[in-house]
């Protein structure tokens, strides 16, 4: 558009569609799996059952219970960000990345309102995603040092736990659209589509 002699040009916006159902579906491949693997990690003898295996001190876990806490939460999620970009049919990395993402935060809000109800589902790391216990029952009461401590571990363990998924759920989405996990392709193509000919008005012509 032209006034008074200048060029005004408006913002240009460019939407991406987000496809709910992939999205859901995928959450719920997530959720499955946290429970599935804290389930897996209680027959192992990695975690405890139900509330007993909420994390209260780091100094008394075990180097296999740690390794296996980093690898359940990871991969619960890249399983969840794979299947959402599957379904979707997304092939490029970027809305795959996006919608696994999106399954994220769904699941996300999932375990949370599956932890308000008493986190019974939950082991190991997601198991500080429940109530504190360190709250005393009576108004009140002077709050338990030790457990004030053990809601601070159980609280941060479950802090790693969600950005372990969210790394899981962005490696995800990347598998499940099938481009190369490589950042320098990306500036490679934009390398190659910058030095390709622009046809002007006499090649168009011949």
């Amino acid at each position: 558009m032209r006034e008074g002699g200048t060029v005004v040009r408006g913002d240009s916006w460019t939407a991406w569609p987000v496809y709910w159902t992939p999205v859901i579906v995928g959450a719920l491949a997530s959720v499955v799996a946290v429970v599935l693997f804290g389930v897996i990690g209680t027959a192992v003898g990695s975690w405890k059952a139900g509330s007993e295996g909420r994390v209260t001190d780091f100094s008394g876990i075990g180097r296999t219970a740690v390794a296996y806490a980093v690898f359940a939460s990871f991969l619960a999620f890249v399983i969840g960000g794979w299947v959402t970009a599957r379904i979707a049919g997304i092939r490029r990395a970027e809305p795959a990345i996006l919608h696994a993402a999106i399954a994220f935060l769904v699941a996300t809000v999932v375990l949370l309102a599956m932890a308000s109800f008493g986190g019974a589902v939950f082991n190991g790391w997601y198991a500080g995603l429940a109530p504190s216990p360190a709250v005393p029952s009576q108004p009140g009461a002077p709050v338990d040092p030790n457990a004030a401590k053990a809601a601070t571990a159980g609280a941060t363990a479950a802090a790693v736990a969600i950005l372990l998924g969210l790394a899981g759920s962005v490696v995800g989405g990347w598998l499940g659209s099938g481009e190369r996990m490589d950042f320098s392709f990306y500036e490679r193509e934009r390398a190659r589509m910058t030095r390709r000919p622009v046809a002007t008005d006499r090649t168009t012509r011949i």
